[in-house]
């Protein structure tokens, strides 16, 4: 790993200013911050983003919100005020991307939107994230993470065979979304690269999730059968699920026949299900799991998780438990050595542990700079530093409810 120019980050150039709320984009905003770009988190005064009201909490600060917001700054700013508006034009003059995820439109009454600030920077880079878009019959619709999952199909093949539509257990079209929003403003950094000039970038959470279900669309439009729900078995390949053990549960995958004739003759020891007419092909194996599977618990049944494990990777063929969220964090590859998990001093939390950044940047590697702010918490400095507002102008701007 070459670390020789670990003090300078990928993103460390560009400034962007983060107007968004909850997760999506907030999400977007911690990668980008994790990459090194000076993030800016712009919230109403009083109240701030919704998701400072959401638990757990430590010294009656929300720790929810202080994960997705790690690697900013930030200021309080009124937008219902003209002095609030002005403020925020200043800064997108100085910024390289603005984000924001409020209902499509909403942004342009308050003469804040793209066309206005474009006006004032060409190259201002505005990323928006909402539930549906900002264009077609759904572009008004309040949108969640649930409502993208319900109406992106993730629901729809997601569960127990038989069993009732299930969300993911996580936010996954805010992810989604926010993954997205991120690829989308790096891309239009490039393009302005090329020609000088910035862009609008619209992201749908929906569209997210549809374009996640990588394989559901396709086999629908092959065969015009609508994709169910069919527990942890995959649609494509077998043996490719989920296997009771001794104590517990383990995941066997043979991607390939290579993989599975080895597993057959290496592993279970059942030569038999290679030649055998119900399991001669994938589409076959994929058609008759429900036998195959339980061929395949007679011999997984008779070890724990563990030893199950080692006894299929020792023959190079994917295995691996199902862990919980505390096995996670204990893990040494996941939690230490790939450091998806970093402690961090918040000023009020006090010590904390947030996610880290799944992009690894070899010559760059992301890194947590700062803690979530608290409300507010840089109004003076940036105010002051940046946009050259006196300390008496600051002053009255709290005064009068802008900050």
């Amino acid at each position: 790993m070459n670390r020789d120019n670990h003090d300078t980050q990928a993103l460390e150039n560009l400034i962007v200013l983060d107007l968004t709320r909850v997760v999506a984009g907030p999400y977007a905003g911690a990668l980008l911050g994790d990459l090194g770009a000076h993030v800016i988190k712009i919230e109403m005064p009083g109240c701030g983003d919704d998701a400072r009201g959401y638990a757990p909490y430590q010294n009656n600060e929300s720790m929810y919100y202080a994960n997705l917001n790690r690697n900013k700054r930030g200021i309080t700013l009124n937008l219902k005020t003209e002095k609030g508006k002005e403020v925020l034009r200043k800064l997108a003059m100085k910024a390289d991307i603005l984000l924001e995820n409020y209902r499509p439109g909403v942004m342009d009454k308050l003469g804040l939107g793209y066309d206005q600030l474009r006006e004032l920077n060409p190259r201002l880079i505005y990323g928006a994230v909402s539930g549906f878009g900002s264009y077609g019959p759904y572009a008004q619709r309040p949108g969640y993470d649930i409502l993208s999952q319900a109406m992106g199909g993730l629901m729809s093949v997601t569960g127990a065979k038989g069993g009732e539509p299930t969300r993911s257990g996580n936010a996954m079209g805010d992810v989604l979304g926010g993954m997205n929003l991120v690829i989308g403003v790096l891309a239009a950094v490039n393009y302005r690269n090329i020609t000088g000039r910035g862009q609008r970038v619209d992201i749908s959470l929906v569209d997210s999730v549809v374009a996640s279900l990588e394989n559901a669309y396709i086999r629908y439009f092959k065969s015009h059968q609508i994709p169910v729900r069919n527990g942890n078995a995959y649609a494509s390949i077998a043996p490719y699920d989920t296997y009771h053990a001794k104590d517990g549960y383990v995941i066997i995958a043979c991607g390939n026949q290579k993989l599975y004739e080895k597993f057959c003759n290496e592993v279970v020891e059942m030569p038999w299900m290679i030649t055998d007419e119900r399991f001669l092909t994938v589409p076959l194996r994929v058609e008759n799991n429900e036998i195959q599977k339980k061929y395949i618990e007679e011999w997984t049944m008779k070890y724990t998780v563990d030893e199950v494990v080692e006894k299929v990777l020792s023959k190079g063929i994917p295995a691996g438990p199902i862990y919980n969220v505390k096995q996670i964090t204990e893990d040494e590859h996941i939690a230490k050595v790939r450091e998806m998990f970093i402690d961090i001093d918040h000023p009020v939390i006090g010590k904390m542990t947030v996610n880290g950044c799944p992009v690894k940047l070899m010559d760059a590697m992301p890194r947590i700079n700062c803690p979530a702010p608290t409300l507010g918490q840089h109004n003076d400095e940036i105010l002051q530093e940046m946009l050259g507002y006196s300390a008496e102008d600051v002053q009255a701007m709290r005064e009068e409810n802008v900050i």
